[in-house]
């Protein structure tokens, strides 16, 4: 399936793209929330919402006392940006 450039705001996708690209970075979707995905790196996990306005990501015990950090984009980012700030981590 082809990507619209990765500078094109998020928007731009079609959500079978949208989907494929969480599948290729490595995303697992949820099987009764479809709209949720789980991603698992080596030094951190999260869990991503695709909301309605934004894209919503919460690294599980990242922060300090092992508290949450959440965060929301808007899908008028690009691709490339979102990819950058989520898939770097927490």
């Amino acid at each position: 399936m082809a990507f619209l450039p990765p500078d094109a705001p998020l928007y731009n996708h079609t959500l079978p793209q949208i989907e494929q690209w969480l599948k290729d970075q490595g995303c697992k979707q949820d099987e009764a929330q479809l709209h949720c995905w789980h991603v698992q790196r080596t030094n951190w996990q999260a869990d991503l919402s695709l909301d309605v306005e934004q894209l919503t990501v919460r690294y599980i015990e990242a922060g300090e006392n092992r508290q949450d950090i959440q965060r929301s984009f808007k899908y008028s980012l690009s691709r490339e940006d979102i990819e950058q700030a989520v898939f770097s981590g927490p």
